[in-house]
């Protein structure tokens, strides 16, 4: 049956691929032909969704990844706001998670073991020496080869079943994930899963943003808001506490708008243990995805990206890890600080920490996420 099912998969993906044929040489420069290749029997492809907004969005199958998003300025001009490279080999090679979407897990669980419902669950440790699990493990849902349910023009929905096992996760689980490029320049995603065992599940989006267009330049002059009045510490190994912590009098209040870089460097030792800001923020909006739960704006091109989400956190992560040595796209070696990451999630270790909103999913139930990020130019 395992055969049949992946035979039907591979000639429906060519059925998908043919109707809705991609662009071959897309609006932000990439060429189609580059991220075409088989693993292991599975095809990868690179997917074109266009709107009446003037953009472009690139999507492809390995790890259900943005590859580039094309958004227009004040004066009109598109240019592409995302990190990422320009084949599907950089990114098999690299390992980056650059436009993925993570799981089974986003974030670290402490000493990759939880229990649920009484049973202990020990998971396989990608984190170094520390014995714990980051990002669902290695590998992780990001280098995955996804399944093409349905594709249009401004539409694509990928599929991926992660069996019983995976990294130590326990469940079949079967995870759905639409985006859609809708025509007011909001990029919607909406997940949905389902399991066949009691697991617990955190997915998230990695998209590395700078929507000035120009990743030669850091995102520090850039303005962000975040509707948040607490975040969850991390001790000395950033490791979170299973706290909450105040915002107040502290650089992550963004309640404010401030630039990225106007505390980022401050005596402060929640910056000081990751280098800036990589933090998880507890969002007021508590579920509401028709109210912003944050937004960042570039003055100089006047874009502005606005984020959505049903989910109770966001890490903000402002790039502290890019050191010039990783050459993406147009041939740029994206430097310190080139981009900042809004991935909207539950918290780190929530498995451990009964305070933390839960993240078990059961049998009979189904997963729902759903978070937007919207664009336009003041």
């Amino acid at each position: 049956m395992i055969g049949k099912h992946c035979i039907a998969c591979i000639g429906l993906f060519f059925v998908l691929a043919s109707c809705h044929s991609s662009k071959e040489i897309t609006a932000s420069g990439l060429q189609r032909k580059d991220f075409q290749t088989e693993v292991n029997g599975q095809h990868t492809d690179l997917f074109t969704l266009t709107n009446k907004g003037g953009m472009e969005v690139c999507i492809t199958n390995y790890g259900a990844r943005v590859v580039s998003i094309l958004a227009p300025d004040r004066n009109g001009k598109p240019e592409d706001v995302v990190c990422g490279f320009s084949t599907i080999h950089e990114y098999m090679e690299q390992r980056q998670n650059f436009g993925s979407t993570v799981g089974r897990y986003i974030g670290r669980i402490l000493n990759s073991r939880f229990t649920l419902d009484g049973v202990e669950y020990k998971l396989i440790p990608n984190n170094g020496k520390a014995g714990h699990i980051s990002h669902g493990g290695n590998p992780g849902f990001a280098d995955r080869i996804w399944t093409v349910e349905h594709l249009d023009s401004h539409s694509v929905c990928l599929s991926y079943l992660s069996p019983d096992g995976e990294n130590g996760f326990p469940g079949n689980l079967k995870v759905k994930l639409t985006y859609r490029l809708a025509n007011d320049n909001a990029l919607d995603l909406t997940y949905e899963a389902t399991t066949d065992a009691p697991t617990v599940l955190n997915l998230s989006h990695h998209s590395f943003f700078n929507i000035s267009g120009d990743f030669t330049k850091s995102v520090e002059d850039q303005v962000l808001w975040v509707d948040a009045n607490r975040f969850t510490p991390y001790d000395d190994k950033k490791c979170v506490t299973g706290e909450y912590l105040s915002v107040n009098n502290t650089p992550l209040d963004f309640r404010t708008p401030h630039t990225i870089g106007e505390r980022i460097n401050e005596d402060y030792s929640q910056l000081k243990v990751v280098n800036g800001y990589d933090h998880t923020w507890e969002l007021n909006t508590k579920g509401d995805d028709t109210r912003p739960a944050a937004w960042v704006y570039d003055e100089a091109s006047g874009r502005k990206m606005e984020v959505f989400t049903t989910e109770p956190g966001v890490q903000i992560y402002t790039g502290n890890g890019l050191k010039g040595k990783m050459t993406g796209k147009k041939g740029i070696a994206y430097p310190f600080r080139s981009a900042v990451c809004f991935e909207t999630m539950h918290f780190q270790d929530s498995p451990n920490q009964p305070q933390f909103p839960s993240t078990a999913l059961r049998p009979g139930e189904t997963f729902r996420s759903h978070t937007v990020y919207r664009f336009s130019v003041q």
